[in-house]
């Protein structure tokens, strides 16, 4: 499962900054590698819910054994899924497929009342909010960095003088979706006013390092003969490097718990022999955790950045970094406002308003279609795969 989190939801988040040429395949791998496990193994937490998003109503259970026998399902269907759709290029939810499995193992496990089918409805309206917020924040930020940068008579020097508050912008909404989604489990209890100052102070020392390094950007005019903006590209290159790095340490802190939860599930049914709410996270299972996130984005992950970087629109380093910052100013909306998103959705929408901010033709649409219809068919293929386990297991040991 872990495997095809790496394969796919990882690769997603890296996606921009290779496709749009700031960073190359292998080196959004090592850094990957390294900020993911750093942050599964970090702040993957200690404790996480048996059940994942309270899908399914854990007092409908009817023996410790049929839940090993639904987890186990779940985390292969789930898997299944997301290896075949990392094969495509697909860039699919990983929460939508693990919670599409846990609905086909609560379905024909524990009946059709054990499922919360509220929460699955929040999780369909998430299709339609998650791709809109991303790509209305990104249109703005690319029509932003034309007016004050792109369309004025000296862009470079304008690069580099409104490059700094896109930094302070980036630092802190990095910053901010760090410790609403990725320290949320170090127990720091910060409330949200102490969030929004740390991450504001964060923000400034970033920009400042940022100031010093943009200073040292210099015009290369053999490179403008071939692109008018290749200076200015230039100096959103290292931010795109930046935000990948810190979106990839948010990812694998919150994340992994998609992939390691059921199995933590299962390990404290058969050391407990009870169902509980929540279960302790052994060590062993977060390292297993972060070690298959890494083996599946080095392996399979270059087939879903190809998709998410270069063939939904033309990146160049500016329009990446407008997508992540549309993305990670996304995700602290939605966590603030409790609105049930998709990191995945969210990147794609972000990816699709920088190619709308050039018009419709900027943007392939066969493409565009192809990954909807990943994500309409993820929950029930989830359902369906699980079920088909979750028979094959209780007719192999019951």
């Amino acid at each position: 499962m872990t495997w095809g989190v790496g394969a796919n939801d990882v690769a997603n988040a890296m996606g921009t900054s290779v496709g749009s040429g700031a960073i190359t395949v292998r080196r959004a791998i090592i850094i990957a590698a390294i900020f993911e496990f750093a942050g599964a193994f970090l702040a993957g937490g200690h404790v996480t819910g048996t059940i994942r998003k309270g899908i399914i109503d854990a007092a409908a259970v009817p023996s410790p054994e049929i839940l090993v026998y639904g987890m186990l399902s779940a985390l292969l269907a789930a898997g299944v899924w997301l290896m075949v759709a990392s094969y495509f290029g697909w860039p699919v939810s990983t929460t939508h497929t693990i919670v599409g499995a846990l609905v086909g193992f609560g379905m024909v496990g524990l009946g059709l009342s054990a499922v919360e089918w509220q929460k699955v409805g929040g999780i369909v309206a998430s299709w339609v909010i998650s791709p809109l917020i991303g790509a209305t924040i990104a249109f703005l930020l690319t029509q932003s960095v034309r007016k004050l940068i792109l369309d004025t008579d000296s862009p470079f020097e304008n690069a580099k003088r409104y490059g700094p508050i896109y930094v302070f912008l980036m630092g802190t909404l990095v910053a901010l979706v760090t410790m609403f989604k990725g320290l949320k489990h170090l127990d720091l209890e910060l409330t949200t006013g102490q969030s929004f100052i740390a991450a504001v102070v964060i923000g400034l020392l970033v920009a400042l390092v940022g100031r010093t390094l943009l200073r040292r950007i210099q015009v290369d005019p053999s490179a403008e003969r071939d692109f008018a903006y290749a200076s200015v590209e230039k100096v959103f290159a290292p931010l795109c490097v930046f935000t990948a790095c810190a979106m990839a340490f948010a990812h694998g802190s919150n994340d992994v718990a998609n992939g390691i939860g059921p199995l933590a599930a299962i390990v404290s049914i058969v050391n407990t022999g009870e169902v509980a709410q929540t279960s302790a996270l052994p060590l062993w299972i977060l390292i297993l955790g972060g070690g298959g996130i890494v083996l599946g984005l080095s392996t399979m992950g270059y087939r879903v950045m190809k998709t998410i970087g270069t063939k939904i629109t033309e990146l160049t380093p500016s329009r990446g970094f407008c997508a992540e910052l549309a993305a990670a100013s996304t995700v602290v909306l939605a966590s603030r406002l409790g609105l049930p998103v998709s990191t995945t959705h969210i990147i794609v929408g972000s990816v699709l308003g920088v190619g709308l901010a050039r018009g419709i033709a900027a943007i392939d649409l066969r493409v565009v279609a192809g990954i909807v219809t990943s994500w309409l068919v993820t929950l029930p293929i989830g359902a369906a795969l699980a079920a088909f386990f979750f028979f094959f297991f209780k007719g192999l040991f019951l």
